[in-house]
């Protein structure tokens, strides 16, 4: 009979929620990158906005002020939009590690089962094979009897 392992489902079912999770995470680390590129943008614009400054004519000059005000509240608000993302990530991470190690447990369980299992098989076996070997030295023991009780009878009969 093959190795059944009796939480098999339950294993299967922690694996297909870190795969999720696996996925979870990807997903949180694609948002920290988009908010990272968005700030680099942010700062590039922030760049190209002071070099043009320079070359604008002073009527101008209140109205790169202005805006580049507002670039860099855009940028603080995308700080904070990156270190929430890098918050969910961190959490994210820690519940795929969390699974992780519910996985790998309940793996080595299945492997301690399957060992279990193996020697379980293999005394069976060795019972089996005792057996036998004690049913064959019997009946030769009878058949070496009753070779011996025919030289008896024949010898008794000459």
């Amino acid at each position: 009979m093959p190795f059944r392992y009796r939480l098999q489902k339950i294993l299967d079912f922690k694996t297909r929620k870190k795969e999720q999770q696996l996925q979870v995470v990807i997903r949180a680390q694609q948002e920290v990158q988009k908010a990272e590129g968005m700030i680099e943008l942010n700062n590039k614009e922030i760049a190209s906005t002071r070099a043009n400054m320079k070359k604008a004519d002073f009527h101008m000059l209140d109205a790169y002020d202005k805006y580049l005000k507002s670039l860099y509240e855009k940028g603080v608000q995308l700080e904070e939009i990156k270190q929430k993302a890098l918050e969910v990530l961190a959490e994210e991470k820690r519940k795929l590690t969390d699974m992780e190690k519910e996985v790998k447990a309940l793996e080595n369980h299945k492997e301690k089962m399957r060992e279990v299992y193996k020697e379980e098989e293999k005394a069976a076996e060795l019972k089996r094979l005792s057996e036998v070997a004690v049913q064959k030295f019997f009946a030769r023991r009878r058949e070496a009897e009753e070779d011996a009780e025919r030289e008896a009878r024949r010898n008794k009969n000459k």
